[in-house]
């Protein structure tokens, strides 16, 4: 970083941040140059470290109170009856004990599915600083040191730290429940030795992000819940497990994220501690973790989501983390006996409920902005863009017979983290989903249009509002774009992310205005990016309108990004989502572009097809299949001076679909392109149709240019 850019940064700087900062720089230095609370802590430093009652004494009795106390106090409502939960694994949910337990066979062996990737190998023994796709192996450095966004010398450190996070323990951990054989055990210390082996505390890539730290601290005391009867839990690897879960902590603690990332990293950090601390009591630091976790949570939500329930970086996948979260927080403190504040279930609800509506009739979530990939934990397994399970969870808790309409089944994950009691409230909720319509999130900015909630109904996303919070680095630029599903199809989808630092190219084209459902202007993005998780310059997009007539939903808004250009263009768009029965079906969309402008320009309406998907081009409209043999006829149309239209011919180009962080797909893109002098306006219609509908006859139907005339949403 330059000097200039450096003392710029400075100067925005609060008191308080420039304390944090300068305080945490200053911390790594000293571990850096003399060593400080670089690798593993030996006995007698630990010993110290412990809470006065247990100063003094030896190792064993020390170990012998924490096992004794996993062993019979509760840890999580889900895990508090053993009996309880190999029943319903192994009744209810056997398809999904069976992948469990295949999942662990392979942990064994060293082969992981990890984000988009499929049986992954890190080596035998595993090498736990290794990328595999790249061949890239960090190296042993202080952590501070490791320079893990930069894929050139470390490929791409999100495959990395995900095998580091240790999900997989757990999952050797509920094998060893369902079935008491201790292979699993066996594979779970061998492979912890391993890892303690490998990675000293402060030192190397696993050692780099206070976040990484959390999340394998809390998949340590898992799994040590889960072991605590097994007999390949010795108590000198106990007391080691224990130890560098000491070190874990005061990690974490001295190096949060307040400003570097106040974001999910600081409330995944702030959970871990919380965890931590109301996990082993021993620990000298544990009750000042407990209190800190839960006081930065407390304090964190209110601040990270919007009043409309809606997370503040402008992404699902992180809205869903958040929730994962804070739910993990309710019933850790639950079992705890800590009482939370009730506000928190208000957030909750309204995050919940914005999660139920971004729910496609497919049952997948609108993937818009980033999507890492990860989870909190994994308990149990659905595709990355399945959110049900979380909202399953959510409905059991707080009651929600609409939720549970939407979840579907309740899955594995429900009765490991809540129990079979709480699975219970679930089962006996009616299914019972709200009425259909159109819902503005007004704060972010987005809306969703449907007109059911059964797998044929038709659904449109529209993103219209605010960039992200903190500098957009999980935020796209996607300024009126949009998704859209009908007749049992999703036809036009969000592409994703599929990378953050593997792929430097890849990054750009998945979350710039390319690789989204909008116009983009002289083959500029409506954002400009800096790094791979900042922005030069952002766009600002606002609703404008938000309607219901009889007969339609309409939905319009308008972005800047352009007005920068020296010939400025403002890019307003408007859609009209047809309710009308008749012989088009009722799920019509007409989308109008209208781009003001005094000068010349290079227009291109982009829409990124769901893989599945093929097309056939006309001279004056393109005609899409999907694999079911479903069919949307797809007609844009240049409106003229004399009210008439002219077709633009969308040609179909090579794009991707990443429904999961590191996988892609091959889907078409079609691509309807304008040079145009002074204003334009495109309109666009979709319709699914069995044969090629007459424009003329359609626009008839469907009242094209509906009188602006009903009362806006509440």
């Amino acid at each position: 970083m330059r000097l200039g850019e450096t003392w710029r940064k400075v100067r925005r700087m609060g008191a308080d941040e420039a304390a944090v900062r300068t305080a945490q720089a200053c911390r790594k230095q000293a571990e850096r140059f003399f060593s400080l609370d670089q690798g593993e802590w030996t006995d007698a430093a630990f010993r110290r470290r412990l809470a006065p009652a247990w100063r003094g004494l030896r190792p064993e009795a020390v170990v012998r109170q924490v096992i004794s106390r996993l062993r019979s106090q509760p840890f999580m409502p889900g895990l508090a009856d053993r009996a309880a939960a190999v029943r319903l694994m192994n009744g209810r949910f056997g398809d999904e004990r069976a992948a469990l337990v295949d999942r662990a066979e392979r942990a064994i062996k060293g082969r992981f599915d990890l984000l988009g990737r499929r049986d992954l190998s890190f080596g035998d023994p595993i090498d736990w600083r290794l990328e595999p796709i790249s061949g890239k192996r960090t190296a042993l450095d202080h952590g501070s040191r490791i320079p893990f966004l930069d894929g050139r010398l470390a490929g791409d450190k999100k495959i990395v730290w995900e095998l580091n996070r240790h999900r997989h323990f757990v999952t050797l951990g509920q094998a060893y429940w369902l079935t008491g054989d201790e292979r699993y055990a066996g594979a779970f210390a061998d492979q912890i030795v391993s890892w303690m082996e490998a990675n000293p505390p402060r030192r190397g890539i696993n050692w780099a992000s206070s976040l990484e730290v959390a999340f394998r601290s809390i998949a340590w005391l898992w799994a040590l819940h889960l072991f605590a009867g097994s007999e390949r839990l010795a108590p000198a690897l106990v007391w080691r497990i224990v130890k560098n879960l000491a070190q874990h902590g005061a990690y974490v603690r001295a190096y949060l994220s307040h400003y570097y990332s106040p974001n999910t990293h600081l409330t995944g950090e702030a959970l871990g501690l919380f965890y931590l601390g109301t996990t082993l009591p021993e620990l000298g630091e544990a009750e000042e973790w407990r209190r800190a976790g839960l006081c930065i949570l407390l304090d964190q939500l209110p601040k990270q989501v919007r009043s409309d329930g809606v997370y503040f970086e402008q992404a699902s996948y992180y809205h869903r983390y958040t929730i994962d979260v804070y739910l993990h927080l309710k019933l850790r403190a639950q079992t705890a006996r800590i009482a939370l504040p009730p506000w928190i279930d208000r957030i909750l609800c309204a995050m919940l409920d914005h999660l139920m509506w971004i729910t496609r009739p497919d049952g997948k979530a609108t993937l818009y902005g980033d999507d890492d990939g990860g989870r909190l934990l994994a308990l149990g397994e659905r595709e990355a863009d399945d959110f049900r399970d979380t909202l399953a969870l959510g409905a059991a808790l707080y009651g929600r017979p609409d939720w549970k309409a939407i979840a579907g089944r309740a899955s594995a994950d429900l009765s490991w983290t809540a129990g079979a009691e709480v699975l219970t409230v679930f089962d006996r909720l009616p299914d019972r989903p709200p009425p259909p319509g159109a819902k503005l999130f007004e704060a972010a900015g987005c809306v969703v249009l449907r007109d059911g909630w059964e797998p044929d109904a038709t659904y449109l996303w529209l993103d219209a509002g605010v960039h992200g919070a903190l500098r957009g680095g999980h935020a796209h630029a996607d300024a009126l774009s949009f998704e859209f599903c009908a007749g049992g199809i999703t036809w036009l989808v969000d592409p994703g992310t599929y990378t953050y630092t593997g792929d430097a190219a890849a990054r750009e084209a998945f979350r710039t205005t390319a690789g989204h459902n909008t116009v983009l202007v002289d083959g500029l993005p409506q954002s400009i990016p800096g790094g791979p998780f900042s922005w030069t310059r952002v766009a600002s997009a606002c609703v404008t309108e938000c309607r219901m007539q009889s007969d339609a939903m309409i939905v319009a808004g308008t972005h800047d990004g352009y007005l920068r250009l020296p010939s400025p263009v403002r890019h307003t768009r408007a859609f009209v989502l047809s309710r009308r029965p008749g012989r088009w079906g009722g799920s019509a969309l007409i989308v109008t572009d209208r781009l003001e402008s005094t000068g010349s320009h290079h227009y291109e309406l982009r829409l990124h097809l769901a893989p599945g998907c093929s097309v056939a081009p006309s001279e004056d409209a393109a005609h899409v299949l999907h694999v079911t043999g479903r069919r949307l006829f797809v007609a844009v149309r240049r409106l003229t001076d004399e009210r008439g239209c002219e077709p633009v011919a969308p040609a179909v180009q090579s794009g991707w679909v990443s429904r999961c962080y590191g996988h892609k797909e091959a889907a078409p893109v079609l691509s309807a392109q304008v040079e145009n002098t002074g204003p334009l306006t495109l309109v666009t219609l979709l319709v699914p149709a069995v044969e090629s509908p007459d424009w003329e006859e359609l626009m008839a139907d469907l009242s094209f240019g509906i009188a602006p005339r009903a009362a806006p949403l509440g």
